[in-house]
C-alpha cells in the first residue's frame, strides 16, 4: 500500500518567522501558524484554535522572512514530520509541518 503525507494549512502567522542559515549556508525560516475552526453547537457559536510549528528551506525561506510577520495571513503546503529531542532527561515530540510552499494572502501593505 503506498503512503502519501500532504498538509494544506490556511491561517495566520502566530509569531514572526525566524530566518537563519545552515552550516552550509542555505535559508531556513521556522513559525507558527494558527487555523481558525467556526462551529454551531446549538444556538452557540464556538471557536477551536490549532497551533502548528512550521520549517521552510531555500529561497522561498528568504521571501517569507523578508515579507511576512505576526498576523499575517498564508496558506502552507507541505508534508508532517515528527521532531524528537530530550530536556531535562524527558523524551519529547512534536509533528511540525515541512513547508513545500508559503503563499502570501495578505494584500499589499497590510499585515
Amino acid at each position: 500500500m503506498p503512503n502519501y503525507n500532504k498538509v494544506i494549512l490556511m491561517g495566520h502567522l502566530t509569531r514572526d518567522i525566524e530566518l537563519r542559515y545552515t552550516p552550509n549556508g542555505s535559508p531556513l525560516a521556522s513559525g507558527g501558524i494558527a487555523v481558525n475552526r467556526r462551529y454551531k453547537q446549538g444556538d452557540e457559536l464556538k471557536e477551536e484554535v490549532c497551533f502548528v510549528d512550521f520549517v521552510l528551506f531555500g529561497k522561498q525561506a528568504e521571501s517569507v522572512g523578508q515579507y511576512l510577520a505576526k498576523g499575517s495571513a498564508v496558506l502552507i503546503d507541505g508534508r508532517l514530520k515528527l521532531e524528537s529531542w530530550e530536556k531535562d532527561g524527558e523524551k519529547r515530540s512534536k509533528h511540525v509541518v515541512v513547508a513545500e510552499s508559503v503563499t502570501f494572502l495578505d494584500k499589499k501593505g497590510e499585515a
